[in-house]
């Protein structure tokens, strides 16, 4: 393919990644996948080439743009060799005056004023910086010093102790430490997460939201021989945890629930949990970094969608624990509704459960909790709190 050809593509495919961000379809990268394959005129430089421009158009353009084209043309704006395609053959049409261009940003206008203010504009940037590659490495079963050498480029992460970070096009899904469940691909972030839990081998310890069951892994691994329930409701996300436990040898049961009933599925541990983690579903702006064009998919009626079941599932989390108990709470976000301000919004109508110092050494106080950003800590963004039930 020519330069010009290479553009047109990414063209097209931006023209899909945004219909898809308007409709909840597959992400960006599934569909740049998908495009090539009815395309096998194209080599592995056209594909790497073709992503590449996509993407830089996506981390460029903080609103959904109207097209492909205008996204590329916001693009071009710094890259005058881009402009200089525009009109060649198999590639764009020429440049017509006025027609619309896509504005540059990090961040959309109206999330602007959610972010908490902790993250000064200057900050920004970071978000959407390419992330590296962080495992963590499987406690229970190894140490991180006995796995650094056998990874190439690997450092230890600076907050995590199980951490290893690799270059960001690093492989591991066919490395034997892998295949034997020594290491998971985990950012450090969320490994603090795990931290920040406190988990302890005699525990009764809840994932309410578990999804694939990363977090699951951690707490088994840091805490062998504590009872360890992994829920969710989306049973695809949740099937997932069942290979990945086995090749960790972790003990985990796993149990799908059914809104609006779940609260009676876990009668069995209603006021029982010792520890309730929710790591509730949320904006992902704190992941803009892996996948800028979540700034696409956000929409203020989601946002809203997701503080309301945020509320719900910490509603749910103070029955499931016994009295001198604990939740964590942690949400991949930077925005304050889902960070500090529902902590804030939860001990307004529960007064009596006491707000808990984070234990771990990363990030800035924000409200009861701790935040994590790329910018400060280099890793994916986090909120985390942690509230005892009194006794």
């Amino acid at each position: 393919m020519r330069p010009a050809a290479r553009l047109q593509a990414a063209i097209e495919i931006l023209d899909q990644v945004i219909e898809s961000a308007r409709d909840d379809g597959p992400p960006a990268d599934v569909l740049v996948t998908r495009y090539f394959k009815t395309r096998r005129y194209a080599g592995s430089k056209d594909r790497r080439a073709v992503r590449e421009l996509v993407f830089r158009a996506v981390r460029a353009v903080a609103e959904r743009p109207d097209s492909g084209r205008s996204a590329v043309l916001a693009l071009a704006g710094d890259d005058p060799a881009l402009l200089d395609l525009f009109g060649e053959p198999r590639g764009p049409e020429p440049v017509m005056q006025g027609e619309p261009v896509a504005t540059r940003g990090a961040v959309p206008a109206w999330l602007a004023q959610e972010l908490s203010p902790m993250i000064t504009p200057g900050e920004w940037p970071a978000l959407l910086e390419r992330a590296p590659l962080d495992l963590r490495v499987n406690a229970a079963r190894a140490s991180r010093d006995e796995l650094l050498g056998e990874f190439e480029g690997a450092v230890a992460t600076p907050l995590s102790p199980w951490g290893i970070r690799l270059p960001a096009d690093s492989r591991v899904d066919d490395h034997p430490a892998f295949a034997q469940g020594l290491v998971e691909v985990q950012d450090e972030g969320s490994q603090l997460i795990a931290i920040a839990c406190g988990p302890e081998p005699h525990q009764q310890i809840l994932d309410l939201c578990a999804g694939a069951g990363g977090k699951s892994l951690a707490l088994a691994a840091a805490a062998p021989g504590a009872t360890i329930l992994a829920t969710d409701t989306n049973r695809s996300r949740l099937s997932k945890l069942g290979p990945r436990a086995e090749r960790a040898q972790a003990r985990i049961e796993v149990r799908l629930l059914n809104p609006p009933n779940e609260l009676q599925e876990m009668s069995d541990w209603r006021a029982n949990a010792d520890l309730v983690l929710v790591d509730a579903p949320c904006s992902g702006s704190g992941t803009w970094r892996r996948s800028p064009e979540g700034r696409w998919r956000l929409t203020p009626e989601r946002l809203d969608r997701l503080a309301a079941l945020q509320k719900h599932l910490l509603d749910m989390a103070s029955e499931l624990v016994r009295p001198g108990g604990r939740i964590v709470y942690a949400v991949c976000s930077l925005l304050s509704r889902e960070g500090a301000g529902q902590i804030e919004d939860f001990l307004s109508r529960r007064s009596s459960w006491i707000v808990e110092e984070t234990p771990i050494a990363a990030g800035r106080l924000d409200g009861a909790g701790r935040l994590l950003t790329p910018g400060h800590d280099a890793t994916d963004g986090f909120f985390v709190a942690r509230l005892v039930r009194a006794c």
